[in-house]
């Protein structure tokens, strides 16, 4: 469970994905604002992994946004950005509001981050992102038998030329575990799910559960709950996510 009892309101933004609540969330700040804090993410720019090809994505000037721009990027319209980038803004999550560099190869010690939350804020969001994969929540798909998790599920239309297409989509997991003290981050992405479910808390969950579960394990992770926290059945209706 959390440590702290989360907001009501902002939880239930998460667990419902409510593209009403993140815009209004996203309008109470000046677009510049927002702007710097997508960019202190890493945004619209090369993660600097040295690996070849990687895309910077697209985060436009600040400028020329309209509010209904602004709206729509806050649940992820009008922003692109790689899977890499996404799963290292969970960082400031797991590490006290520092957004942590990345790299291929294993390091001999940590390279230094950058802080882009308080360290207090960063606990809060990480707090409500555990209660997510709580009953009600969005994240219940992606829970590990033995273990807590933290996550969030997305799901979005296929961009095929200036137009979002309505019969095509990537849905997306991207999460931490364990929940109270992290060790991992697993990001996952189906491109154009086609089993009959397309919804990243029902498609992209399930294989974060198998991914980061067989991963805890091989690095011997101690679990943190009881062995009969188990995966609600498959039939158990999923929350409709963006």
């Amino acid at each position: 469970m959390c440590r702290r009892k989360p907001a009501s309101g902002i939880l239930g933004i998460i667990q419902k994905s409510s593209n009403v609540g993140t815009s209004k969330l996203a309008l109470m700040n000046a677009p510049e604002d927002f702007w710097n804090y997508y960019d202190s993410l890493g945004f619209g720019r090369a993660p600097n992994t040295g690996f070849p090809g990687e895309a910077s994505g697209r985060l436009r000037n600040w400028k020329s946004w309209r509010p209904i721009e602004q709206a729509t990027m806050s649940f992820g319209y009008g922003v692109s950005v790689s899977l890499l980038q996404m799963a290292r803004a969970y960082t400031i999550f797991v590490n006290d509001g520092v957004l942590l560099p990345l790299s291929l190869y294993r390091t001999a010690n940590p390279m230094p981050g950058k802080r882009v939350l308080s360290a207090k804020t960063a606990r809060e969001m990480r707090d409500l992102l555990v209660a997510n994969s709580q009953p009600g929540g969005g994240a219940v798909g992606g829970r590990i038998i033995g273990y807590s998790i933290g996550g969030k599920s997305g799901t979005a239309r296929k961009l095929e030329g200036r137009s979002y297409v309505a019969n095509k989509h990537r849905a997306l997991f991207i999460g931490f575990a364990p929940g109270k003290a992290p060790r991992l981050i697993v990001a996952v992405m189906i491109d154009e799910p086609s089993a009959g479910k397309y919804y990243g808390g029902a498609v992209a969950a399930p294989v974060f559960s198998a991914v980061a579960g067989g991963a805890l394990r091989v690095l011997n992770v101690q679990p943190d709950e009881p062995s009969n926290n188990t995966l609600l059945p498959e039939s158990t209706p999923v929350p409709v996510d963006f």
